[in-house]
């Protein structure tokens, strides 16, 4: 398709769902390409590292196993004050399909419940912190009694139609029995 070192040009070549899915293909289950994609999506380029992220939602979401090398990386970029939006939503989406190591469990909760109480965190970025935290807290009891009076709380105040929703259906299909 292309040579490795082509993979920055290529990704601002194009932003478009069928770059992204080419270039999610071309990376695969590689560990070498998902750590070049990576590269780019921590390095200095904000339009790079914005498509790279998208990329790296659909590498992960098919093999994701790639992630957990890099969960501390993620979350240390996902919350970076000066973060776009894309860079939080894309990390957070992606790490739903993570089985999150033990290890690694504690600076994803924090994660999720920062983005989850942060006024500046989008809608989207808040409902897959949602789901990432209810993924772990299926396995963490104490947890789960903590993320279920956060999204009570949440349903209690007015908010988006969509954050209800996934408050609604995190409790409901996820938490409670």
């Amino acid at each position: 398709m292309f040579a490795k070192f082509d993979l920055e040009s290529e990704i601002l070549k194009e932003h478009s769902k069928k770059n992204t899915i080419r270039l999610a293909r071309w990376v695969g289950h590689d560990a070498g390409r998902f750590a070049l994609l990576m590269n780019l999506f921590l390095g200095h380029d904000a339009q790079c590292a914005r498509r790279a992220s998208w990329i790296m939602t659909y590498c992960i979401e098919k093999h994701p196993n790639l992630a957990v090398p890099w969960i501390q990386k993620l979350i240390a970029q996902c919350l970076q004050t000066n973060a776009h939006d894309a860079i939080q939503r894309n990390v957070m989406r992606s790490l739903q399909f993570v089985n999150i190591p033990r290890g690694k469990q504690g600076i994803v909760v924090n994660a999720g419940f920062e983005i989850l109480q942060s006024v500046r965190s989008s809608i989207a970025a808040k409902a897959f912190s949602m789901t990432v935290l209810a993924n772990i807290a299926n396995r963490e009891p104490d947890l789960k009694k903590e993320l279920i009076l956060v999204l009570e709380e949440i349903l209690a105040y007015p908010g988006t139609a969509g954050l209800h929703s996934r408050a609604r259906h995190v409790l409901k299909k996820e938490l409670l029995p």
